[in-house]
């Protein structure tokens, strides 16, 4: 058999040059091969809610094994229709206004396919989540970044207003803020709509940490102003919320007529998703406390964590939402964040993420992240090793 001559095949151009393997895949990796705790990706390293397991088992026994309607379980979207309302006094219409998808990740691809085309801006508040720019430029559009304050990581709302042009088809925001815990408030969406109201401009509101708001403060997404959501696409996550990140189950809420365009696209990514656990969310979101009580749980869960960082020489940054935590090195190091990120792997022991990479231009304050959605004993140990470094 005569193999090939591959020399001779032409590669094909590729779409996404500068895009590598992400910086979580490279980490949790590198913690690996170093034995250390990895504090870099963001997972829950403690089990989820037995109740839930139970009842994705007994969907799969029920014979619940084969494709969901590819908009999502029925009932499932008729409780994310009732939580919705129940949190912020909008409820969707389930038949048309709401897409159960394969993750947050797969929602937020498709929203941007469905809205940008070539050509088209979208504006990028940065740092921002490492999927946003690639599904941006896998459509042709240009990403147009924003940099968040540095001082506080709130919005530059003038200079949000200054980068809308003819051209400026979404906005993307993110809210509570991954990598760095902000969360917006009532007078950031009320800036939001001034720039606007006036325009076509879209917007995709990543809201997959919505019930991990800390300090009393209140999530304001953008489905509870009937302004806003009218041109909006917000997207949640169950896998967030519930603790079952691999399960990748997601949502995206927006109008009809975007929904339309959202599900056009959503069809042929994954057309649906995980029957058994489709069934058995259905089930669980009809008890409230299962999400409600959510803020106290991790607010807890910080609180250990600040404590525990005391004894270590990092300066912790405030996080009001999400389950990360920003930690400045600038007095202990001259290093990149990302060298000083792998020698902490590899000295310490503890595996962070360097916020550098959130960052289209890599924009480095010195400034690492941590997650604390990890069991007691973890953060114990982890803050132990950090001390000794």
């Amino acid at each position: 058999m005569v193999e090939p001559d591959l020399r001779r095949i032409e590669r094909p151009a590729s779409k996404l040059p500068n895009v590598g393997t992400t910086i979580f895949t490279v980490m949790s990796r590198l913690a690996a091969e170093c034995g250390a705790i990895n504090l870099a990706q963001g997972f829950p390293d403690f089990p989820c809610s037995e109740e839930l397991v139970e009842l994705v088992s007994r969907a799969m026994r029920a014979g619940h094994n084969q494709y969901a309607p590819m908009e999502g379980l029925m009932a499932l979207r008729e409780q994310i229709a009732g939580k919705t309302e129940r949190c912020y006094g909008h409820a969707p219409d389930p038949v048309t206004e709401i897409t159960v998808t394969c993750g947050a990740t797969e929602a937020l691809f498709a929203a941007v396919a469905a809205v940008v085309g070539p050509g088209d801006e979208v504006i990028v508040l940065e740092p921002s989540y490492d999927s946003y720019l690639p599904a941006i430029e896998l459509q042709g559009g240009k990403a147009v970044p924003v940099a968040l304050r540095p001082a506080d990581y709130s919005v530059d709302w003038p200079e949000v207003k200054a980068a809308v042009s003819e051209r400026t088809r979404l906005i993307i925001l993110n809210s509570p803020h991954n990598p760095t815990g902000a969360i917006l408030r009532a007078e950031d969406l009320a800036e939001l709509k001034a720039i606007v109201s006036a325009t076509n401009v879209l917007v995709l509101s990543d809201e997959v940490y919505e019930h991990l708001v800390f300090d009393g403060e209140q999530h304001r997404s953008l489905l509870g102003d009937a302004d806003l959501r009218a041109r909006s696409l917000v997207v949640s996550s169950f896998g967030k919320t519930f603790h079952t990140t691999g399960w990748k189950t997601g949502y995206c809420v927006a109008p009809a007529w975007l929904t339309t365009e959202f599900r056009k696209v959503h069809q042929f990514l994954t057309f649906s998703n995980f029957t058994p656990v489709q069934y058995a969310l259905a089930e669980y979101l009809k008890e409230p406390a299962h999400y409600q009580n959510l803020p106290d749980f991790y607010q807890a869960k910080r609180r250990a964590f600040g404590e525990c960082m005391k004894a270590t020489p990092f300066r912790l940054l405030p996080s009001y939402g999400t389950y990360f935590q920003l930690a400045s090195f600038d007095h202990l190091s001259n290093e990149s964040d990302v060298d000083f990120a792998v020698r902490l792997t590899r000295e310490a022991g503890v595996a962070a993420i360097p916020v550098s990479v959130f960052y289209r231009d890599h924009t480095d304050h010195r400034v690492i992240r941590f997650c604390f959605a990890k069991r007691d004993e973890t953060i114990e140990k982890a803050a132990e090793r950090l001390s000794r470094f």
